[in-house]
Parts: structure tokens; C-alpha cells; sequence
């Protein structure tokens, strides 16, 4: 039940987010592609259904959905979700990046997603999810057909917990899963401390070198990551984080990973927990599941903050990726 109640969350937050003109093009005919992109447009934003994710809920973004690409030489962003999350769980961020000139790719992580969690709880997902980043940008420059729309050399990213952890890895981070043995005492028979016990750890994590610039918010996994092990990070950063955390991130980790990045990170705190980086909770989800949706302190105004995260975002992005004016 609790696991239902956390997809509907993520669910419920991002339909309270505001309508942007972002064109919707959805992407379903592939298991391993499930998900949406967002991108510039002319015309009036209207629901776009999606169907059940989880019965008995209805789903829908808002957009102009399969309207035609605006503009050229656009710059992309790659949106990796949280544990248990789903692509439109940070729609309101990938429509304020679409509404200002780019284009942004966001799809399920196959095993770890809220309609799929068979390697949710399995060390596999922690390499997987890099590898599911590579495939998304591959198919965006070669198999989406208005790849032509898309500069190749301005490519960035955005995560949120695990998928702040999938960037780190991305961008040439090689965690160190021999650190996990402090949280595997003999009696946590949890299925990722028995692949470590076994032996079943992931090496030679994947990296995707066209990544040129990143904003991650609340890195989960965080404990996997020594100096050595981020020194192959040589990209601009945009690091969010929790002072509280919550959600699994541990707020302390969270600041001595953010210490240990390479270069001079822009590294800001939002005095909230984890889930202020989710979108705004409606009445009827604060009512469902106030952990959720309830920030400490008392009064802290998510609906505020994400105005001033999302513009951050979109700044940072576009500094490091267009530089030029390309983007509106």
C-alpha cells in the first residue's frame, strides 16, 4: 500500500503543476523507451491523455501533444526519475526547459519505475540506469524523427535522487559499491546486501561523454562515491540539495558528496526535505499522504520554490548549453 500511495503521489503532484505551451510527443512502442518528450511549440496546451498507470488512476500531461518542433539547433536535456518514480514525475521542470528552447527526453527506468519494480531493490538497477541514459540519447539523435531539430554538441541532464545518482555516473562518476558493506550487517537480508555478500556487484559502470552539463537535485547512493571515484567528472554542475533529506538521502552524505565534486560546483540547499523537488502535492494528495506533501519547516512554500528551482535549472542549462541566445 505504501509503494501505491508513493506512485500516486508523484502521479497527483505533477498534474498540479501549471499548463506551459510545450509540445507532448509520447514514446510507447518500445518497453525499454516508455516515456515523453517535451519541446518548443506554437499552440494551446491541452490535456494529453496516457492512460492507467496504475488502476484505478487516470494519468495525463499537459501540452500540444505530436504539434511540430520550433526552432532549430535546439539544445536537449535527459530527465532520469527517482526509486519507484515514472518520466512526467518532474513535468513541470521539462515544460519551463521545453517553454525556453529546449528539448528534453525523459522515459521509465525498465525495473525500477512505478509500474515495474522487479530491480528495484537489486545493485543491477544502480548500472542499468546509466546504460538507459546512453539509449535515450542515442535514440534521440538517431531514431526520433525530428532529431534533425537537435544540436548533438549541447546535451545536458537532469535527475532527482536515484536519477542525481545516474548523472553522477553519466558524467564519468565510478562509485565504489565496496562502501555499501556498512549498511549490509549480517542480518539485513535485503536483496542488494545479499548480492553483496555474493560477489554480485557492478563494475565498469557506463559513462556518456556527450553529457556537457548537468543540474542534480538530492543525490541518492551518495555513499558510493569517494574523491577518487568523481575526479572523472569534468563537467559544469548545478548541485540541489535537501538540508533536511529524507527518502533515503542522508542529508550529511548529501553535503560531504557535493564537498567532494571536482572544479567549483554551484552547490545550493533548499531548507526542506527530499520531496520539495517534487512538484506541488494538490489538496487531495496533501490529504492522502501529508509525508509526502508536508515540508518542514511549517510554512516552507514549495509551490514558491519550485518557481525559483526550475528557473535555476533553466539558467544553469542554458549557460552551459547554448550560450548564444538559441534559446529563449
Amino acid at each position: 500500500m505504501r509503494k501505491t500511495l508513493l506512485v500516486f503521489a508523484s502521479i497527483l503532484c505533477c498534474l498540479g503543476s501549471s499548463a506551459r505551451a510545450a509540445g507532448v510527443q509520447l514514446l510507447d512502442s518500445d518497453p525499454k523507451l516508455a516515456g515523453a518528450i517535451w519541446y518548443p511549440c506554437a499552440g494551446e496546451p491541452k490535456p494529453v491523455a496516457l492512460g492507467k498507470l496504475m488502476p484505478p488512476v487516470e494519468i495525463e500531461l499537459t501540452g500540444v501533444k505530436d504539434c511540430p518542433v520550433t526552432g532549430a539547433k535546439l539544445p536537449l536535456v535527459i530527465v532520469s526519475h527517482g526509486r519507484g518514480g515514472w518520466f512526467g514525475g518532474h513535468n513541470d521542470t521539462a515544460e519551463a526547459l521545453a517553454d525556453s528552447g529546449f528539448v528534453v527526453a525523459a522515459i521509465n527506468h525498465p525495473g525500477d519505475n512505478g509500474n515495474d519494480s522487479s530491480q528495484r531493490d537489486s545493485l543491477s538497477v544502480l548500472a542499468s540506469r546509466p546504460a538507459d541514459v546512453i539509449r535515450l540519447v542515442d535514440f534521440m539523435l538517431d531514431g526520433w524523427k525530428h532529431r534533425a531539430a537537435i544540436n548533438p554538441a549541447k546535451i545536458g541532464f537532469f535527475g532527482f535522487s536515484a536519477g542525481a545518482y545516474t548523472g553522477l555516473v553519466a558524467a564519468g562518476g565510478n562509485p565504489d559499491f565496496r562502501r555499501i558493506a556498512r549498511y549490509c550487517p549480517e542480518t539485513n537480508k535485503s536483496r542488494g546486501c545479499e548480492q553483496f555478500r555474493s560477489g554480485d556487484i557492478p563494475s565498469n559502470l557506463p559513462h556518456e561523454p556527450r553529457i556537457r552539463a548537468a543540474a542534480l537535485a538530492d543525490t541518492a547512493v551518495n555513499f558510493a562515491f569517494t574523491p577518487e571515484g568523481l575526479a572523472g567528472i569534468h563537467i559544469p554542475l548545478l548541485i540541489w540539495r535537501s538540508e533536511f533529506g529524507g527518502g533515503g538521502v542522508d542529508a550529511k552524505n548529501s553535503a560531504f558528496t557535493a564537498g567532494k565534486l571536482p572544479g567549483k560546483p554551484d552547490v545550493r540547499t533548499v531548507p526542506a526535505g527530499h520531496f520539495a523537488f517534487l512538484p506541488p502535492c494538490p489538496p487531495q494528495l496533501a490529504t492522502a499522504v501529508p509525508r509526502i506533501c508536508t515540508d518542514v519547516p511549517v510554512g516552507f512554500d514549495r509551490a514558491a520554490f519550485h518557481r525559483d528551482f526550475n528557473a535555476s535549472v533553466v539558467k544553469f542549462l542554458r549557460e552551459h548549453l547554448v550560450g548564444n541566445g538559441e534559446a529563449r
